[in-house]
């Protein structure tokens, strides 16, 4: 599944393309997504203009000038793209919007359909959607105090808090655990038995492995492509995860996997040693 550095490539590549672009007509398939798509929201669309493109949590917002919001989520292996219109529609294509004259188009393709695109009404109908989602905030945007707290305040494993999305918006298994790799934290340490300054040095790497991953353009595992078609590059810096058996990049020790809140989990079983007494069994 996309998460927030594949997500952010999209947006920073669909910026350029559909900001101040007006948007046209409308296609939707036969095949249904996540969310059940409105007709009524086509004909909301037609003639308006793309205010700002940003990203929250692993949700693409697209602001409309009156106010609206067309958000999509890549599901697993959703890609959201601009292409010129005379470009075949490659299979899976779930909706496409034309842009201006209708000379490109913005298209959704989702193979397996976990992916959404909703049409919001206003600001506020967005901010109680996200609201009732319950993300956390941002990575780059953690209080130091209340970072340290949330862990505080939970029993669970490191790995299950990163993937909490209440605690943390956007960070899923892959840079999970890329960020305690960096910060030598064991995944299966319980959470609040950190110290300040571990609390601090895992806050610290997350930001530091997710600005690395986007500055690749984020990791193409399989389906994923950014907003202008192109591929990731991350996965080639991989330091733990999918490493099973290969040496840690800084140890030499061989990388391991278990399995930890429902997720294959990687990690270098010295560089991220911790004692017997602190660990979990990772629910």
């Amino acid at each position: 599944m996309p998460e927030l550095p594949e997500v952010e490539t999209v947006v920073r590549d669909l910026r350029p393309l559909l900001t101040g672009r007006r948007l046209a007509s409308g296609k939707v398939s036969k095949h249904a997504l996540r969310r059940p798509w409105s007709k009524a929201w086509a004909a909301r669309l037609a003639g308006r203009r793309v205010e700002e493109v940003r990203r929250r949590g692993k949700w693409i917002v697209i602001a409309l000038d009156d106010g609206a919001a067309l958000v999509f989520h890549l599901g697993m292996t959703g890609q959201l793209t601009v292409v010129p219109a005379g470009e075949p529609v490659a299979g899976h294509t779930h909706l496409t919007i034309e842009l201006d004259g209708g000379g490109q188009q913005l298209r959704f393709r989702d193979v397996r359909r976990f992916g959404s695109a909703t049409l919001f009404p206003d600001a506020a109908a967005l901010g109680r959607f996200f609201e009732v989602l319950g993300l956390g905030p941002e990575p780059f945007d953690l209080d130091p105090a209340a970072w340290r707290a949330a862990l505080g305040r939970t029993g669970r494993c490191l790995k299950a808090v990163l993937l909490d999305q209440g605690i943390v918006a956007g960070v899923g298994n892959i840079y999970a655990d890329e960020s305690l790799f960096e910060a030598r934290l064991h995944p299966a340490r319980v959470a609040r038995s950190l110290s300040a300054a571990e609390a601090d040095r895992l806050r610290k790497a997350i930001a530091t492995v997710l600005a690395r991953a986007i500055k690749r353009r984020g990791s193409t595992i399989r389906d994923y492509v950014g907003g202008s078609g192109r591929r990731g590059g991350y996965q080639k810096e991989f330091r733990a995860y999918q490493r099973t058996g290969r040496p840690c990049p800084r140890c030499k020790t061989p990388i391991e996997a278990v399995r930890l809140a429902g997720r294959s989990t990687h990690f270098c079983p010295n560089c991220q040693r911790t004692p017997e007494s602190v660990l979990t069994s990772g629910y």
